[in-house]
């Protein structure tokens, strides 16, 4: 006969699956061997030596294989970038290997059982959380183990010497540089397109510029250009300026800066304070200054005063005058570092 709808819910319910418990714990070789055990730990040991040897030839290799235009080559490849990669590498690989082979072999071996709590843990657990981490750096062996704690020690040190040896790369320190730039007393200001010249008359009231150091369209005795390459970038990206008329009446100079500008015409840094993005967006009615990347505004008629935005400086602003011939110049260089705060700057 077949079941009725209802007679599954006279049947007993199903015997839980029963808890197999642990298999017997089988020990290993390091275990029961004291020759074995010495010898695993002669092993980790050696491939920790192994990474500090490698970690040295990374350094030997940086100086010894030739980069640039004729460059030393393997199989066709840079033999630096090739040294350089697989010295690296291998010094990682032989810390990670001997990590792994000192778990394996060398560390506490027992099996444990968990079981889930609540999120929340109560000052017991807590306080035999700490006691299973005490014990677990004892069963580690690394206070007993000198060899491999040494070993271990030396191999991450080494790996501090690519990482530093890396660092020439990154080209001279900068000394003064971050808080100096070209300009300086009669310097012309031009446009920063052709290098042509500003004259008060040529602006009006309103009008923005962009401007940068005539100086980097000048050419020393011999005819070669003062700046050129990378250096004239860099020069030319700290000394980027914008020239800004306004009314007179609308200008509150600081009183020290009441001769910094010409018949309300006033230059500033075109660098934001921030994080150095280039300032160009130009507000004629309120005279305000708007920084693209993180909105900072500054007021540009009143000595370039932060009004909005995570901008901590106001924006640098050089003092101008005139030459015999007209033209815009600076009277004096920036009387502080142009740029993005850094530690240094207040």
């Amino acid at each position: 006969m077949g079941d009725t709808p209802d007679s599954h819910l006279a049947r007993p319910a199903p015997e839980p699956i029963p808890d197999p418990g642990l298999e017997p714990h089988e020990p290993r070789p390091t275990d029961v061997d004291e020759k074995a055990e010495k010898r695993a730990e002669r092993q980790v040991a050696s491939l920790f030596g192994l990474s500090m040897v490698f970690a040295v030839l990374f350094c030997v290799c940086y100086f010894a294989l030739k980069v640039g235009n004729h460059p030393t080559t393997w199989l066709g490849m840079g033999a630096s970038n090739v040294a350089l990669g697989v010295c690296f590498g291998l010094a990682l690989l032989c810390i990670g290997i001997g990590a792994i082979q000192w778990a394996r072999k060398l560390m506490g071996d027992q099996e444990i059982v968990e079981y889930r709590h609540t999120a929340a843990s109560s000052e017991e657990d807590r306080v035999e959380a700490v006691s299973s981490l005490m014990k677990g750096v004892a069963e580690s062996g690394i206070a007993r183990r000198p060899l491999i704690r040494n070993s271990l020690l030396g191999a991450t040190a080494m790996l501090g010497l690519p990482a530093i040896v890396l660092l020439r790369d990154l080209g001279p320190l900068p000394g003064n540089d971050l808080s100096t730039t070209v300009w300086k007393k009669g310097i012309r200001v031009v446009q920063d397109v052709d290098g042509a010249p500003i004259k008060p008359e040529d602006m009006v009231v309103g009008q923005l510029v962009n401007g940068e150091p005539a100086l980097f369209f000048e050419n020393d005795a011999e005819g070669e250009p003062l700046y050129e390459g990378v250096r004239l970038q860099q020069a030319k990206a700290k000394a980027a300026v914008i020239i800004v008329r306004m009314q007179p009446d609308d200008i509150t100079p600081l009183p020290d800066r009441k001769n910094w500008g010409v018949e309300g015409i006033l230059c500033y840094s075109k660098i934001c304070t921030h994080v150095g993005c280039p300032i160009s967006l130009w507000e004629q009615q309120t005279h305000h200054l708007l920084c693209p990347c993180h909105q900072s505004t500054f007021d540009l008629a009143n000595n370039g005063k932060v009004v909005f935005g995570p901008a901590a400086r106001p924006l640098p602003q050089l003092p101008i005058t005139v030459d015999s011939e007209g033209y815009l110049i600076a009277s004096e260089g920036f009387q502080e570092p142009v740029g993005p705060s850094f530690w240094e700057r207040g």
